[in-house]
């Protein structure tokens, strides 16, 4: 996923700006954006692979001038976008991923659109989102005419002369939420960004509605629905501790993720601890249900390293994980610990950390997962995008000898089959045991019904991707 950010004010945006996009610095590691409506549209672009936002954009951030502007930490594409249109010029950023991209880049080229932000991985899809909303008859419609052209999911925010349009993806699997600060409006993907700067959150955005901001207010131009399903994955890993989705913060949740896992569970072990920094929490949950004390064998040494999770190259996700915890032989040797993480995606960097436990002296490794088996790749955002990455899906291919269509019966906790895929897992990572969350326990700690949650990654169904397509793997 990506991060967005947006503000309007009847002064200079920049330090608002600037420090709110800061803020969204862990959804993304490949290019952030800046840009501001002024005298002039000014736009500053940059590669984040090595080197932080704040030093990457300082320079700019004391040049730039503008009541309006945006910000983005893009996890793929370069963004913001700007264009002319007959609506007059703007410019746009968003988080998603389109799973029609090339059929509708190829429907436009038809009818003689040119593309200009071009790369090897083909057509920017945050410029294919700005040519179709070009063709509606006014902004508003042509978001509306978007929505309704793309497969997968899209928030966005559009910057012209007349504010910032924001617009919530009509599934409503990204989140959008706005603020306000005196006569300053704001709009972001997380409210993390809001708290330091003195935003106060006004309006979770519902699925698909669109609102316009401006330094006199914020209204409302589509009213969007009551049905959609928020991703699932933002409680668990992808959000920042302080954000709040639908009002329900990430914090808590994980938490009562943690204190499920323990309730569920009577091994016996001398320390919980979690991976540095999505487990941690989870970890203390643990530790507040079973009463087992919490303590920090790894240590996450910050400066210079990103998430490992978001980088676009596997061998550069591998390197970070190695190199930025590091272990604490002194609390690891002849101890039984109970590990906590968010998820099993690949796989591989977490084999790496049980090594540097087993490494260290670790008398048993239990390892505990506060979601359940990953077994379908995200078609919602750039998690994941094939099958084949997902431990739990190697694990099937291995036990059955082949590719297997119908997972159903690895879905169900209480099956022969999900316990051999679990026993398979724990084997490949080298523990001692290995248990997963129930997806009811998941639902129960995030507090939303669970019509209302995309679970797509654990069951392959959800509003936006038919059953019969999803089951089969067709991502």
């Amino acid at each position: 996923m990506s991060g967005i950010f947006g503000v309007v004010s009847r002064h200079d945006c920049l330090e608002d700006l600037f420090y709110g996009t800061d803020y969204l610095s862990h959804l993304g590691t490949e290019y952030g954006g800046l840009v501001v409506f002024g005298e002039k549209i000014v736009r500053k672009i940059h590669t984040l692979r090595q080197s932080q936002f704040k030093s990457k954009f300082y320079d700019d951030y004391n040049a730039m001038h503008g009541n309006m502007g945006l910000g983005v930490i893009s996890s793929n594409e370069v963004q913001p976008i700007c264009l002319d249109s007959k609506f007059g010029p703007f410019c746009i950023c968003a988080t998603g991923l389109i799973q029609n991209a090339e059929e509708l880049v190829d429907e436009l080229s038809n009818q003689g659109v040119s593309f200009s932000e071009i790369s090897e991985k083909g057509v920017n899809s945050v410029e294919l989102i700005a040519k179709l909303i070009a063709e509606g008859k006014c902004i508003t419609d042509g978001i509306n005419h978007m929505f309704s052209k793309i497969r997968g999911s899209c928030s966005l925010l559009l910057l012209s002369k007349e504010g910032i349009y924001a617009a919530r993806d009509k599934f409503g699997y990204s989140p959008l939420v706005i603020g306000q600060k005196g006569d300053s409006w704001a709009a972001t993907s997380e409210t993390t960004a809001f708290f330091n700067i003195g935003f106060k959150i006004k309006k979770y955005l519902s699925p698909g509605e669109i609102v316009l901001l401006t330094p006199s207010g914020m209204s409302q131009k589509y009213k969007g629905t009551n049905i959609g399903q928020i991703n699932a994955f933002l409680w668990i890993y992808t959000g920042f501790p302080t954000s709040s989705y639908e009002g329900i913060n990430v914090e808590v949740v994980r938490e009562r993720c943690g204190r499920y896992l323990a309730k569920n569970d009577d091994v016996r072990a001398d320390m919980v601890a979690g991976v540095p920094d999505s487990g941690t929490t989870h970890a203390i949950g643990y530790s507040l249900e079973s009463g087992i004390p919490f303590r920090r064998p790894l240590i996450k040494y910050t400066p210079g390293w990103d998430r490992s999770y978001t980088p676009p190259s596997q061998e550069t996700r591998e390197l970070i994980a190695r190199m930025k915890l590091i272990p604490v032989k002194e609390i690891i040797e002849g101890q039984r610990i109970i590990l906590c993480d968010d998820s099993i995606v690949r796989g591989t960097q977490l084999r790496n950390i049980i090594q540097k436990l087993w490494d260290n002296g670790a008398k048993e490794i239990h390892l505990r997962i506060a979601c359940p088996p990953l077994l379908f790749p995200s078609v919602f955002d750039y998690s994941t995008r094939t099958r084949e990455e997902l431990a739990a899906r190697r694990a099937i291919k291995a036990i059955a000898g082949k590719d297997v269509e119908d997972v159903s019966e690895y879905i169900d906790p209480d099956s022969e089959k999900y316990r051999k895929m679990v026993d398979y897992i724990a084997k490949e990572l080298g523990v001692t045991s290995l248990k997963y969350q129930r997806l009811d326990d998941m639902v129960r700690a995030i507090g939303l019904p669970r019509e209302r949650l995309n679970l797509y990654m654990w069951t392959g169904e959800s509003i936006a991707s038919p059953k019969n397509d999803a089951t089969k793997g067709k991502a």
